[in-house]
């Protein structure tokens, strides 16, 4: 749930206004794209939920969705601001982050498309703390920590002590570790569980 909330937000174009979490990713263009393979089995897991909520929108349904994914999971209390409203035609394809690329390609999508900084990048990579790839998806196989049910700072920790055959790294994960911007924020969230890491990922 945390991923499918991410993929609709992290679209967002800060030049354009365009892409974010509107509701767009029930449609079946924008779950078509590469990056959002297998986010259809959450679209249809929170179906019949989102029946009994009439009220609220598909936009705000799927980010309270990561809200509650993040929260039961024993992370940070998120507020939620409701007021979203659906848009009728998805983003272009392309603007989610590349696994396979480096520090320029993370800075290119959060910074100048999604109007972002290095400690949000840093803070929002430590979201795959919750959950697994899966090969079939994304080319990819297995979890980044060894209990990922739990929203903790273990991703960073486990980034520092190097890689493991049973855990992931990605190469946007470990080019934390080799920027010299990244790395300090890396050093600083994997110290401090209470740490502004939390805050920042609330925020």
């Amino acid at each position: 749930m945390l991923r499918l909330a991410w993929h609709s937000a992290g679209t967002f174009d800060v030049k354009t206004k365009t892409g974010g979490p509107f509701g767009t990713m029930k449609q079946p263009a924008e779950l078509a794209h590469a990056a959002n393979n297998g986010l259809d089995i959450a679209v249809r897991l929170l179906d019949p939920i989102k029946e009994q909520l009439p009220i609220l929108s598909y936009a705000d349904f799927y980010q309270l969705a990561g809200v509650g994914a993040v929260e039961i999971t024993g992370g940070p209390e998120i507020p939620f601001h409701p007021g979203r409203e659906d848009k009728p035609h998805p983003p272009p394809e392309g603007r989610l982050p590349n696994a396979t690329e480096g520090a320029d390609h993370l800075r290119q999508v959060f910074s100048n498309q999604m109007g972002l900084n290095d400690q949000d990048i840093v803070a929002l990579s430590g979201g795959h703390t919750l959950g697994r790839c899966h090969k079939e998806r994304s080319g990819f196989e297995g979890p980044w920590t060894t209990n990922p049910l739990i929203f903790d700072n273990s991703y960073f920790k486990e980034l520092l002590t190097g890689e493991k055959d049973d855990l992931l790294q990605l190469p946007t994960d470990k080019v934390l570790l080799s920027d010299p911007v990244f790395r300090p924020l890396v050093d600083k969230y994997a110290a401090d569980e209470d740490s502004e890491y939390h805050l920042l990922f609330a925020g």
